[in-house]
C-alpha cells in the first residue's frame, strides 16, 4: 500500500525526516510543507539523505513554501501547489502526516 508521507517541520529541528526515510516504501512518496522545505537547501546534511534516497520522482514540496524561503528545488523535487497536493492525497492509498 503506497503512502504519502508529508513533512512540515525542519529537519534541522528533530529527526522526523530521517524516521520518515527509515520508514519508505518502495512505492512511498515525500510531500515537503512548511519548514520542512529547508531540506532542499544546497550542501545540506538532509539534501544528501533525500539525493542518496533516489526519490526524484517521489519528492515533491509545496511551491509556495519554496517561495517563502526562497529555495530553487530544481533538480531534487517536484513542485506542486495546493490542487497538486490534493491530487496527490488522493492518488496514494495512505497519507501519514508526520506531526
Amino acid at each position: 500500500m503506497a503512502t504519502l508521507h508529508v513533512l512540515s517541520h525542519s529537519p534541522f529541528s528533530d529527526n522526523r525526516l530521517g524516521s520518515c526515510l527509515r520508514l519508505l516504501g518502495d512505492e512511498d512518496a515525500i510531500l515537503l510543507t512548511g519548514d520542512a522545505v529547508y531540506a532542499l537547501q544546497p550542501g545540506s546534511a538532509p539534501l544528501r539523505q533525500l539525493t542518496e534516497r533516489n526519490l526524484a520522482a517521489r519528492l515533491f514540496a509545496l511551491e509556495e513554501d519554496l517561495q517563502a524561503r526562497a529555495i530553487d528545488p530544481t533538480g531534487v523535487a517536484r513542485t506542486v501547489d495546493y490542487p497538486a497536493f490534493v491530487e496527490l492525497s488522493i492518488r496514494y492509498d495512505k497519507v501519514n502526516s508526520w506531526l
